[in-house]
């Protein structure tokens, strides 16, 4: 699941197609004046008035979403699909439980329907973005959890190759054993935003993953700020010894939207939510 990177990689590499099947280049924020590399003014002040009638659009938007939440069911009856190709359907809370149990530490026992698929792809993706995979050890254990068997070992041996690359462990700024350097923080985390299955047929899924990325260093010193990215990743999934697994995955840029204006935290600030703020399991 989850170099393109996930994620603010730098230059495009290699390594990025080895790890998110993807072909986008990737980009490294940096900072438009000394200082704090996480640091850097707002843009420049609106007028109140502006203000006010932003805030207006706000809420009349949000009425209007309300309203038409409330309106209820009426659709056609084709716009449930047919045959084996499931509705398409913007992700929604289903009153489902998330998976209990874990295999290496990642949640698994997923059902084997649309629901489970979907889950699957997402808890995946948050593992196979995660820094746990720039250690040899960690990528072994994750690889092969998440993978399909007969294809974990080919898939370890393109990934330690891509992951194993002085430069590209250079370009992004980490040491030649994949460790950030001392007194900054290597951060890789991915956060699905939704999920689509586009495709199931017995014990075969096609399931997309919309999320964002936060990828780099966080640290006074640091030349790589953490950054955020977006993506979608196109996961094929198999039902394997009651689970579902890794077939294949291609990965592409966005949709990406319009970022606020908000300044960037400080190193500290950002080092400090990374230690102190720990990620979800997720569920369709």
């Amino acid at each position: 699941m989850s170099l393109g990177d996930e994620h603010g990689y730098g230059e495009s590499t290699r390594a990025d197609d080895e790890l998110y099947g993807g072909s986008g280049q990737t980009r490294t924020r940096l900072p438009d004046r000394a200082g704090d590399p996480y640091g850097g003014a707002r843009r420049g002040g609106r007028s109140s008035s502006r203000s006010l009638v932003t805030v207006v659009g706000v809420v009349v938007l949000l009425i209007a979403a309300i309203a038409f939440a409330n309106r209820g069911g009426g659709g056609s009856s084709s716009a449930n699909g047919s045959g084996n190709k499931p509705r398409t359907t913007a992700t929604a809370p289903t009153g489902r439980r998330p998976v209990e149990t874990r295999t290496a530490g990642i949640p698994s026992g997923f059902p084997h329907d649309e629901q489970g698929a979907q889950s699957a792809a997402a808890n995946y993706s948050v593992a196979l973005g995660s820094a746990e995979m720039f250690n040899a050890g960690e990528r072994h254990r994750i690889v092969g959890t998440v993978y399909a068997p007969d294809i974990a070992s080919r898939r370890q041996t393109d990934l330690d190759n891509a992951y194993s690359s002085g430069t590209f462990l250079s370009n992004i700024g980490l040491n030649k054993d994949g460790t950030a350097p001392r007194g900054q923080t290597f951060v890789s985390r991915v956060i699905p935003v939704g999920t689509k299955i586009t495709a199931l047929s017995g014990s075969d899924a096609t399931v997309e993953v919309w999320y964002t990325s936060l990828f780099g260093l966080s640290g006074t010193a640091s030349t790589n700020p953490v950054s955020e990215s977006w993506y979608t990743t196109t996961y094929q999934l198999r039902w394997v010894d009651n689970d579902w697994k890794i077939t294949d995955f291609q990965q592409k840029d966005g949709p990406v939207p319009v970022g606020r204006d908000q300044k960037a935290s400080t190193a500290d600030d950002m080092t400090k939510a990374v230690e102190e703020y720990g990620g979800f399991t997720y569920a369709r």
